[in-house]
């Protein structure tokens, strides 16, 4: 089935043109040249993907991705603008938007992004709203997955499996970028609610003013800004998973709240006097050590202790890098498929360098780092000049192992001399070598006492 995307922009010929190129790129598009018809647009149709220009003659691209918020919280927001402007690029992200494009842009740069956010729609299957305001029918998705084959790996693939059948709360800990939300959806898949709603929602990015509303929902007319009825994630995911990422971020009056409605399995949306039952699986996510915050009295502990009934812990890509080029390959492909190339690796360079480097940003990291390359390259493989310059860097300056027999032998010597107090005769018996031998070894490797 094609994606239905709805086209905001002003200038006619430019949204004519962009019609033209993704309808032969099987997408349906509807075009809107006004904030108001595009509005008008969206409470009438659901659509997978609003584009939108940032400046347009009655609005602006973010009131808009505000209005989809509101009104079909399950449409992703792109935004373009011919002002690259850096402080709105992230405000535009940090309220939500998939992504930010800058005009003058190639139609395939378009196409690349919109190819990237489509698998964003069907994984996250969050909530499409129908015009009357009950959820649309899900699409059921598979998170991408790749089963690693280290220890750690193993052990966290385990975990996984055991938990995933069950409907217990999920706490899963892990740095930034190790895929948090991917386990998250792995285990909603893995459970009786896999063909119902799999929401996710980024704690950090709500502000504790709205956390109410986001989460139960509000009336119309509830406070100033309610100019419609809107259903709140838990409402929205009610019968399936509700995904709470950075669930450390939320305030602790939000914190309140959010006991009160898993422990009555009830919400109130904001400003009215109805109940609404619930029925959702709760799995949140952290890469902060909650334990230290309930101590600190920043986290309250029931509420941790209800998060936590199973907790999983994502090693960081350091950790397990005998998975490295597992999740390479697999992030290779997404990159081909995305940018429509072939690339069939990398040079026995980058590999060197990718070995060696500790990845800070863990599997996000490696993920962008790959799409650049595949972006940049043009030979069979992804040679050193595309990768980042920070990745390089580390790995020319990491220092080498010495595997070399006379250096290790020449260490363990020491640490013997100085566990035996510099005792010769004590330093031998622990080295298990006559004090000839001992002597020997000393005057080689130019050892003084």
């Amino acid at each position: 089935m094609s994606e239905q995307i709805l086209l905001i922009e002003d200038d006619v010929a430019f949204a004519a043109m962009l019609t033209s190129f993704l309808e032969r790129n099987q997408y349906v598009v509807t075009v809107a040249h006004t904030g108001e018809d595009g509005r008008k647009h969206l409470s009438k149709s659901a659509f997978a993907i609003v584009i939108t220009d940032l400046k347009l003659p009655d609005t602006t691209g973010i009131e808009l991705l505000e209005f989809c918020k509101e009104t079909a919280p399950g449409t992703k927001v792109l935004i373009m603008t011919g002002y690259a402007d850096v402080t709105t690029a992230v405000d535009a992200i940090k309220k939500g938007a998939i992504d930010y494009i800058s005009k003058p842009f190639r139609p395939e740069e378009l196409l690349m992004v919109l190819k990237t956010a489509t698998p964003k729609v069907e994984e996250a299957s969050e909530q499409v709203l129908t015009q009357e305001g009950k959820p649309a029918q899900q699409r059921k998705l598979g998170a991408p997955y790749v089963n690693g084959i280290s220890e750690v790996s193993k052990k966290f693939n385990e975990y996984l499996q055991l938990v995933g059948p069950t409907n217990m709360c999920v706490l899963i800990q892990g740095e930034s970028g190790t895929g948090k939300e991917v386990a998250a959806k792995t285990i909603h898949d893995m459970s009786q609610r896999s063909d119902k709603p799999f929401v996710a929602v980024d704690c950090g990015a709500i502000p504790k003013e709205i956390a109410a509303s986001e989460f139960f929902g509000h009336i119309k007319g509830s406070f100033t800004g309610a100019v419609n009825n809107k259903i709140g994630h838990f409402q929205a995911a009610d019968g399936g998973t509700l995904f709470l990422d950075e669930v450390g971020n939320l305030s602790y009056e939000n914190q309140i709240q959010l006991l009160r409605a898993l422990q009555e399995r009830r919400i109130k949306p904001v400003g009215s006097n109805n109940e609404i039952e619930v029925d959702l699986r709760i799995i949140s996510a952290t890469n902060e050590d909650l334990t230290k915050a309930v101590a600190e009295g920043t986290f309250r502990e029931d509420l941790y202790h209800r998060l936590n009934e199973f907790s999983i812990h994502i090693p960081a890509l350091k950790e397990r890098k005998e998975d490295l080029f597992l999740f390479t390959e697999f992030f290779l492909d997404q990159a081909n498929t995305a940018l429509g190339k072939n690339i069939k690796g990398l040079d026995k360079h980058v590999e060197t360098a990718f070995k060696k480097y500790s990845w800070p940003g863990n599997l996000r990291e490696l993920k962008n780092v790959l799409k650049r390359a595949v972006l940049l390259t043009n030979t069979p493989k992804i040679s050193i000049d595309v990768i980042p310059r920070e990745v390089i860097i580390e790995a020319e300056t990491a220092p080498k192992k010495d595997f070399s027999r006379e250096t290790n032998e020449k260490q363990l010597i020491l640490n013997a001399l100085k566990e035996a107090d510099y005792n010769k005769a004590k330093a031998a018996r622990l080295l298990n070598i006559t004090r000839k031998t001992l002597y020997n070894k000393l005057n080689l490797y130019d050892i003084e006492l």
